[in-house]
C-alpha cells in the first residue's frame, strides 16, 4: 500500500509555481517520517489512515471547478493545519519536536531549489 505525505504534498502545494509531488516523492516523505520519528506500529497505521483521508480531501478540492486559484489555497492552506493538529495528537512531544525540524529542513531544501541553489 502506498501512503500518501503528509507534508510533501501540502509543503508543494503552498506554492503554486512548484508542481505536485510525484508518488515516489510522497512515499520517500513517508519513510523518512516513520524512520526519523520512530512511529509505533499504532502511530504508523493512524499516520497511514490520517493522509489517506487527507488525500482525499486534497484530491476533492483540487478537482472542485467552483473555487478558483486563491480559494482553493485558502482551503488547502485550512485543511493543513487541520491535518497537522490532528497529526501532533498521534505524536509524543519528542516526535513533534522531531517532526517540526524535518519540515524546517524541508522547506530550506524547497526554497534552495526554487532559487536555483545546488544541493537542493
Amino acid at each position: 500500500m502506498l501512503a500518501t505525505g503528509f507534508s510533501a504534498a501540502t509543503l508543494f502545494a503552498q506554492d503554486q509555481k512548484t508542481t505536485a509531488p510525484t508518488p515516489e516523492q510522497k512515499a520517500e516523505w513517508d519513510k523518512k517520517v516513520k524512520d526519523e520519528l520512530k512511529l509505533t506500529d499504532e502511530q504508523t497505521v493512524k499516520y497511514d489512515a490520517l493522509n489517506k483521508e487527507y488525500q482525499g480531501k486534497f484530491d476533492a478540492l483540487q478537482n472542485d471547478a467552483s473555487l478558483d486559484q486563491a480559494a482553493q489555497k485558502d482551503k488547502k492552506m485550512a485543511l493543513k493545519k487541520e491535518k497537522e493538529t490532528k497529526l501532533m495528537e498521534i505524536l509524543t512531544p519528542e516526535q513533534q519536536v522531531k517532526y517540526k525540524d524535518l519540515i524546517k529542513q524541508k522547506k530550506e531544501a524547497m526554497e534552495k531549489k526554487k532559487d536555483g541553489k545546488p544541493g537542493a
